[in-house]
């Protein structure tokens, strides 16, 4: 069930920085176009978790683990956007990435500090 809680997590996040980057440059938030942001860094996002739970039999739901999941949305989505034509100006790129570390890892963090402590 955490599984399913954090891969949803992160589809969540990267859906809104696709809704916030498409609001913030004027286009429709219509949820299509939304997809057709979001996309890219889903597709990366989802080969990060495939290589936890394929080759680690779990699920990357640490600070740790997050970095991973975090570099292969932001590599992969770029790469993804470059083949299909879409923009990958300097700028983007660095709002991309700063954006998706906040949320991908930062969730995890938060869970990680709220979770509880075992006595000493």
């Amino acid at each position: 069930m955490r599984s399913l809680i954090g891969l949803a997590l992160d589809a969540a996040l990267i859906c809104l920085f696709a809704a916030i980057g498409r609001r913030n440059h004027g286009e429709t938030n219509a949820l299509l176009g939304v997809a057709a942001t979001a996309w890219p860094f889903l597709a990366g996002m989802a080969a990060g978790w495939l290589v936890f739970l394929l080759a680690l039999r779990r699920a990357p739901l640490s600070v740790r683990e997050g970095i991973p999941v975090w570099l292969s949305a932001v590599t992969i989505g770029m790469l993804l956007r470059t083949l299909t034509g879409a923009g990958t100006a300097f700028s983007f790129v660095v709002v991309a990435t700063v954006f998706l570390a906040t949320g991908l890892i930062g969730w995890r963090a938060v869970a990680a500090r709220a979770a509880p402590r075992p006595p000493r």
